[in-house]
Parts: C-alpha cells; structure tokens; sequence
C-alpha cells in the first residue's frame, strides 16, 4: 500500500529527521516541521517563536505549584499570577494545522505528535523512530556536547515529550499501539530504518 502522509514521531538522537529528509527527498513529497509551526503562527497573526513555545512550555499545574514553592506559600493561600492563567494556548491550532496538511497528502511530517490525531486517517503511516538512551546520549555525546551534557539532554528531551503528549492529547504515557511501526536504531543504520519504512510504501 502506498501512503500519501508518513509521520515520524522521533526521540532525541535516534535519527528520525534524517529518516524522515530522506523519504521525503526520495518520494518527492513535502518534508514537514518547522512549517507546522509558522502556519499555525500565521493564522493566529502571532509570531513562530509565540506559538513554538506552546509546545515546549510547562503545564498549568506544574507551573503554579512551582511559583508556590517560589513564594513559600500554602496552596489554599496561593493565588495565582493572572499572567499563569492568561497565557495563550494554541495546542488546538497546531492540531488543526497538522490535519490540514495531512489532508493536502504528499508529506512527510516530523514531530508534533502527528501520529495522534491522525490515527483514524486513511492513507496515514504513523512512524515512532526511537533508540535506547544510552545509545542517544552517545550520539550527542559523539557530537561534542559532553558525556554529562548528553545525558542530560536526552532525559529532559523525554520528560518534555511526556508533557507536551499530556498537554496536546491527553496521552498519559507515549505507546508502541500509537504507531504503526516502530523502528529501534540502537543497531540499524539509518538507511536501513528507510529501507523498512520504504518496504511498506511499495
């Protein structure tokens, strides 16, 4: 079966935009990420970086319980900076955007958790490109940022992909059902990743 739309859901130092750049190069099909979020920025009239960080911030909660424990008060004392309660969200935008260009076709979309809220979409191929953590973190480490640095990276790259599915989708825990194919590159190479997902588009 050929797809029109292959998501690649990828963890830190895995490989997963090489892949991904490509399949992309190779099918002639339209290799999206950043572009998620510059049109979800022009539609809400606001700039990338305001709507890029709807995706990486923290949740609601974990942000209030940690100016309480800035402060040093109690919870029942507590009110929250309207600044907390103000701040834009624009998860649902992003989302829109993701369907909107999975139903142009002919992509390849990197991150954003595509995989979710195209799961019920036919002609979608929903790709997790993973790796152990020791093995991610000898990558980077392997791109001169620092044993300590590198290991660093990867645990709060994971954290915040456990947040961002929480917050965008609900998600409680990221899993293998959410895709439907799941590629360790702990030992394949990235051509070979390429080569598997290749074998389902023929």
């Amino acid at each position: 079966m050929a797809y029109s739309v292959i998501t690649i859901a990828r963890t830190l130092g895995a490989g997963g935009e090489d892949i991904g750049r490509s399949l992309a190069a190779e099918y002639g099909m339209r290799y999206v990420d950043g572009e998620i979020i510059e049109r979800a920025a022009q539609l809400a009239g606001v700039t990338p970086g305001e709507v890029g960080r709807a995706e990486a911030r923290k949740g609601l909660m974990e942000r209030i319980f940690e100016n309480i424990a800035r402060s040093g008060g109690a919870f029942g004392e507590y009110v929250p900076d309207p600044s907390l309660l103000a701040a834009p969200g624009y998860e649902e935008l992003i989302v829109d955007v993701i369907r909107e260009t999975a139903e142009a076709g002919n992509a390849v979309i990197v991150a954003h958790g595509a995989a979710i809220p195209l799961a019920r979409m036919n002609g979608v191929l929903r790709v997790l490109v993973t790796a152990s953590p020791q093995t991610r973190a000898a990558r980077l480490n392997a791109e001169a940022h620092g044993e300590l640095r590198a290991k660093k990276m990867v645990e709060e790259s994971d954290a915040a992909r456990a947040d961002f599915f929480r917050r965008f989708y609900g998600v409680q825990a990221e899993n293998a059902t959410h895709y439907d194919l799941v590629i360790n590159t702990n030992h394949l190479s990235g051509a070979d990743a390429a080569a598997v997902i290749r074998s389902l588009q023929t």
